[in-house]
């Protein structure tokens, strides 16, 4: 079974990921783990991968898929993968459907989080940090029992540069451009699942288990 999990950042995909690889077997798959063991096991793909890399440049998209499609012919991956954060753009996606077949493959079902704007918004800028013992805090969710002073330390509680308002509302503006059509795109293929991202997370797997457990 090989499952895509798309949403926006502050959609919870990571902590959804974690319950569907241990529950259904799932080798989790990120681009950039892979991009990079494939550089430090010195493969023919990873050393091409590298040059661009070196300099500074984006690895092109079919040496991705290319390195993507080594991956899956590893015998963990027998049972299925989990891929979050790939494909990001229409492109991938058309080079990745291009490519699974020739192991055998497709992709059986994409997950796609949706949440309202105003939430994420919420979500990303409410988190705080303390500067002395790095605990992670939110002001709504998770917040400290003195304002801006932290349980454990007593450390000064901050708001990191890249959960600033600014920053959160580029990286939403970024993520609908880029990844946002990939919606479209699997919803004619008819593998498109949306899952309900406003929930509380177990309400949340809950959906996220029900498309699964059909597959």
């Amino acid at each position: 079974m090989l499952i895509i999990l798309l949403g926006p950042p502050g959609a919870g995909k990571g902590t959804q990921a974690e319950n569907i690889v241990k529950d259904y077997n799932l080798v989790f798959i990120s681009t950039g783990d892979i991009l990079r063991a494939a550089v430090k096991e010195d493969k023919a793909l990873g050393r091409k991968a590298k040059q661009y890399m070196d300099q500074g440049s984006l690895v092109p998209d079919e040496l991705v898929v290319e390195i993507v499609k080594d991956r899956l012919r590893d015998p963990d991956c027998q049972n299925g993968a989990l891929f979050d954060g790939f494909p990001r753009t229409v492109e991938q996606a058309k080079f990745l459907d291009d490519a699974l077949p020739e192991i055998g493959s497709k992709v059986d079902g994409v997950l796609s989080i949706e949440v309202d704007e105003d939430e994420l918004i919420e979500r990303l800028t409410g988190r705080r940090v303390c500067s002395k013992c790095n605990a992670v805090y939110h002001l709504k969710f998770n917040p400290p029992e003195v304002r801006n002073v932290c349980d454990q330390c007593g450390g000064d509680l901050y708001q990191r540069d890249d959960d600033s308002l600014e920053t959160v509302k580029e990286r939403l503006a970024v993520y609908k451009k880029q990844t946002e059509p990939l919606v479209s795109f699997y919803k004619e293929k008819d593998v498109l699942y949306p899952v309900d991202g406003n929930e509380d997370i177990g309400s949340v797997y809950k959906q996220i288990r029900a498309v699964l457990d059909k597959l």
